[in-house]
């Protein structure tokens, strides 16, 4: 992602000279300014202009040798942030959107990633059609109430990870392509119907990790 402009408090660029910017300039506004023009309520430090970046290459044997998480129509942005968040600390390449999802980009996005929107790949795909096209040796998993116990398998980080939205689950054209269905069980006495789809993610991320 290309830095354009960075502006910044007086105070911010005084504590932080040794670590502004040698690229493109930098301008000093009020705290009023850089709240006016951020989605913070208040911004007392510093504000960027970037533009998006150019989509990388998604080659279609990437699944064979690393996880990839995969996003079927998950249209809340705090979610879809939260999700290429997870996507950052566990190391995956990246973060497959299908045309539904949230904008990887939108403000409540960004700010759910805390950062990481600036170092996970993200591709946005017609996902049937992508899962279609992988090759026959890549595994593709996704969260199943009538799945494998996931705490029992010794899951590699490779192939594919999908998951839906919590109120509808994976599409029927997406469920479809599953090689393998994922069930995070219920602890003793647990009655919750549903988990968020971020906390979802994060258990079946760690259970893939867990060998490693």
């Amino acid at each position: 992602m290309e830095t354009e402009q960075v502006l910044l408090t007086a105070e911010f660029a005084d504590q932080n000279r040794a670590l502004l910017p040698s690229g493109p300039a930098y301008t000093l506004a009020t705290e009023a300014a850089l709240t006016q023009l951020g989605t913070l309520a208040t911004n007392t430090t510093a504000l960027a202009v970037a533009r998006l970046p150019q989509e990388a290459d998604l080659l279609p044997a990437l699944p064979t040798s690393s996880l990839v998480l995969a996003l079927d129509q998950v249209r809340d942005p705090g979610n879809v942030g939260t999700l290429i968040r997870l996507a950052d600390w566990y190391g995956l390449p990246g973060v497959v959107l299908s045309e539904t999802c949230a904008d990887p980009y939108a403000p409540k996005t960004v700010s759910a990633t805390m950062g990481s929107f600036a170092r996970v790949k993200v591709w946005s795909r017609d996902l049937p059609t992508w899962l279609q096209s992988l090759p026959p040796e890549a595994l593709v998993y996704g969260a199943d109430l009538h799945g494998d116990n996931v705490h029992h398998l010794p899951l590699q980080p490779a192939g594919v990870l999908v998951m839906g939205s919590e109120s509808h689950g994976l599409t029927p054209e997406v469920e479809a392509c599953l090689t393998r269905r994922l069930h995070i069980p219920r602890g003793p006495g647990g009655r919750a119907e549903s988990l968020n789809v971020a906390i979802s993610a994060a258990i079946l991320l760690d259970n893939f990790f867990r060998q490693v």
